[in-house]
């Protein structure tokens, strides 16, 4: 009798998308010795920094991630000396975040970086996301930022010290708008691209400056090379944030409500398939996913099927209809389809004078 509890559960995260969309966490690393007390601060706010425990650069970096309104930064912090970043990856490879930054990184480390998010997303099944400075990584767990000498207040920033602050902007935004030319009204100037369109399209995520305001020209990440699982879909930071939402409360009821609690037979496969096809109608709803498209999560009779044949089972007498109740031991394959809703960005308007 699990459907009820676990339909309230989803109904539950369902009607707080939105909310929780827009409070996203922020993973900074930052190489410091002023303290060796600790290896990780966790801020809930900016307040709660105590300058004496970093180093004015590494304040800065804190204070501007802050911007963007994160429910929290995790900073993680390793020796001015490190050689490498590795010790604080390995404590952030269980924890919950959703952006990465490194402010202090230098080109020789970007790659290094690039390729743990791409590991960890594609082999580990982790939603995180890292914004990294020139990093043509074509991926859409990378956000390559591209933008240099960043002058705020006089002081003039790099790509890489100020992906912090971009970070902190993709953290604290909604389902309700993309960073699709969100201002940064703190920012004097940039070094403008010559080519901004070129730029986007090259996965790079540029602020441009329109003559009134600083801003960023499109949220897009790195991913270029798009394929039948992976389409232009995919470039957009708006439309990830919302895939990793999904996987994220999808994965973590089941491993709640259902891994070892629940025996694994057909009818409990529907209960939980059930309660993922209301969570999907709730979220198109609330226009997170496209409410004219048919949103809808089943068993994938063909990866079940090819789990029965990898067990020596002869599948070829077999209907779809007794493959998707066929005993899979402890393993539960579900398939789903959606489409998360972008926002307007792009017009095409035509005035007949007369």
């Amino acid at each position: 009798m699990g459907l009820p509890q676990i339909t309230i559960r989803f109904q539950t995260l369902a009607v707080t998308a939105i909310t929780r969309s827009a409070r996203g966490i922020v993973a900074l690393i930052l190489k410091d010795s002023t303290k060796t007390t600790f290896d990780t601060k966790i801020y809930a706010d900016v307040s709660e920094v105590a300058s004496a425990d970093w180093t004015a650069a590494n304040l800065d970096y804190i204070q501007k991630t802050f911007l963007g309104t994160p429910s929290k930064v995790i900073v993680e912090r390793v020796a001015a000396d490190a050689v490498d970043y590795n010790a604080a990856l390995s404590r952030l490879a269980n924890k919950k975040w959703n952006y990465l930054a490194v402010p202090g990184i230098v080109i020789a480390d970007v790659a290094n970086i690039s390729s743990w998010i791409k590991s960890r997303r594609d082999v580990d099944r982790k939603t995180f996301k890292a914004v990294l400075p020139n990093s043509v990584s074509d991926h859409e767990g990378i956000i390559n930022f591209s933008t240099d000498d960043i002058v705020v207040d006089g002081k003039t920033y790099t790509t890489a010290e100020y992906c912090c602050r971009i970070a902190g902007i993709l953290a604290g935004l909604p389902f309700t708008r993309s960073s699709t030319y969100y201002a940064l009204p703190e920012v004097d100037s940039i070094t403008e691209t010559e080519t901004p369109d070129a730029d986007i399209d090259a996965g790079k995520l540029i602020l441009i400056n329109d003559g009134e305001n600083i801003k960023i020209g499109r949220g897009v990440n790195s991913l270029t090379t798009t394929t039948v699982s992976k389409g232009a879909k995919f470039q957009k930071i708006k439309i990830m944030e919302a895939i990793d939402l999904m996987r994220d409360d999808i994965r973590d009821t089941f491993d709640s409500e259902y891994v070892g609690q629940v025996n694994n037979f057909y009818d409990n496969k529907v209960l939980f398939i059930t309660a993922i096809n209301a969570y999907f109608k709730l979220l198109q709803r609330d226009e997170v996913l496209d409410p004219s498209f048919t949103a809808l999560a089943e068993i994938d009779v063909d990866a079940q099927a090819l789990y029965l044949q990898s067990t020596g089972l002869d599948t070829s007498a077999l209907t779809a209809a007794q493959i998707k109740e066929y005993n899979t031991g402890s393993h539960v394959f579900v398939k789903a389809s959606g489409s998360p809703l972008d926002a307007m960005e792009d017009l095409d308007f035509s005035m007949l004078i007369v």
